[in-house]
């Protein structure tokens, strides 16, 4: 707009605010893995609408950030005891050349979960060889240790 002013020209600008954008909620889809002492890994996925960033983050403050863009979170947690799997259904048993397994299920099945070392039949005690071939449930964190322990005693030893 234009005015004299006693012979001047005087300009007004009108001054517009530029337009912003307020972000509302955003919904993510986050992965929780969690990896527990027998090696299992575990996934839970769950959606998740961020209100604050701040609290997001906070929320998984004891999860280390594996990956994310813009439409998921992979977290992961080393989780120090052995998986629900193992508690519910792994047992101890031994392979036919000697290796000390733990399946999933009896060790009839033949469902290996994980492999340890191979133990010297002949030192085992004939009670203990019979233990592992009907399997020996793992059931808690203890008993996994323990067993473990009191069988490395009988690992063959390479040359």
């Amino acid at each position: 707009m234009r005015e004299t002013n006693k012979g001047k020209i005087v300009t007004t600008v009108q001054v517009m605010a530029k337009p912003y954008q307020v972000m509302g909620p955003k919904s993510v889809q986050v992965i929780l893995e969690r990896i527990y002492l027998d090696g299992e890994i575990s996934e839970e996925i769950v959606e998740e609408t961020i209100l604050s960033m701040e609290d997001f983050w906070a929320e998984y403050a004891d999860w280390n950030l594996i990956d994310q863009d813009e439409a998921k979170v992979v977290f992961q947690q080393k989780v120090d005891d052995i998986s629900p799997l193992l508690k519910i259904n792994g047992y101890f048993g031994i392979s036919e050349d000697g290796i000390l397994n733990i399946y999933e299920g009896k060790p009839s099945d033949e469902k290996v979960i994980q492999s340890f070392f191979q133990i010297n039949m002949k030192k085992l005690k004939s009670h203990q060889q019979q233990e592992l071939e009907n399997g020996i449930p793992v059931l808690s964190r203890d008993r996994y240790e323990e067993v473990l322990k009191m069988y490395k005693k009988y690992a063959k030893h390479e040359m």
